[in-house]
């Protein structure tokens, strides 16, 4: 390519400039197959060096994220934040199905591949890595699909709760006005580049990349974790909604018995 070893090196991981010629002459070097080509290359102008890039999707999101997904799978370190649903590497598959099936964009054909694909990314995250994700109460009452399926997702945060590099912090909904009434956000950390955060819309993905931004979101993070309950009283309150869930549950499926008669 006629350039330094350094300036490669630094293309290599993401630290630097680099031309829109500079990409397509490396990827020539490299015999990068054709699909793949045109996949960085159109993503290529929606780069802005130094600040994050913001990928605009059309009217939905696509089915696979990938960038996303090669961000989740190099992390060492993830902290997500969500006030009205489940944060997504929490979500079960049916609480998952129930959230798409809401959705105003997604075709109720592409339902089972987005599940898969949802899932699939919750696989990538690294199994050593660290996981604190802060979310509201309120989500945690809302009934996403019907009482088994809530009773099913509660059971799952109360497990995964007590597993040892999983944290799971709750702001009370007692508590008011807090530093994550702006959105939910995912701050990624990595072994060897600079941290970012990930932000998702109905149709378009924003990755923050400046150091003044993510110092920002270090700011909200620190925030919510004083906002926030404290491991043990998190993991308490789950389980009390975990049990609160089944007992919903059971009844549920009570007035649903044949011998219970039709439901009132």
């Amino acid at each position: 390519m006629g350039c330094h070893e350094t300036k490669v090196s630094d293309v290599a991981n993401g630290k630097g400039t680099v031309t829109q010629i500079e990409v397509a002459v490396l990827l020539g070097v490299c015999r990068t197959k054709a699909p793949e080509v045109a996949h960085l290359m159109g993503l290529f102008p929606t780069r802005h060096h130094g600040g994050g890039w913001w990928q605009e999707h059309g009217a939905r999101q696509p089915i696979e994220l990938r960038t996303a997904f090669e961000n989740v799978s190099a992390s060492k370190k993830i902290v997500s934040w969500h006030a009205s649903m489940v944060p997504f590497f929490l979500q079960t598959a049916d609480y998952v199905r129930e959230v798409l099936q809401a959705s105003a964009t997604i075709p109720a054909e592409e339902l089972e591949e987005r599940t898969k694909a949802h899932l699939a990314m919750q696989k990538a995250l690294p199994r050593k890595a660290e996981r604190v994700f802060f979310v509201h109460e309120s989500a945690l009452c809302l009934q996403v699909g019907g009482p088994q399926v809530h009773a099913w997702q509660m059971q799952h945060l109360a497990v995964t709760a007590n597993q040892p590099n999983t944290a799971i912090r709750i702001v009370p909904s007692a508590r008011g006005a807090h530093a994550g009434m702006a959105g939910p956000f995912t701050l990624l950390t990595f072994e060897k580049y600079e941290p970012l955060v990930w932000v998702d819309t109905e149709n378009s993905s924003l990755f923050v990349e400046s150091d003044d931004a993510v110092k920002g979101y270090d700011m909200v993070v620190k925030t919510l974790k004083d906002t926030s309950l404290s491991g043990d009283e998190s993991r308490e309150l789950i389980a009390k909604l975990s049990e609160t869930a089944w007992t919903a549950a059971d009844e549920y499926a009570g007035l649903r018995a044949p011998s219970a008669g039709p439901v009132p």
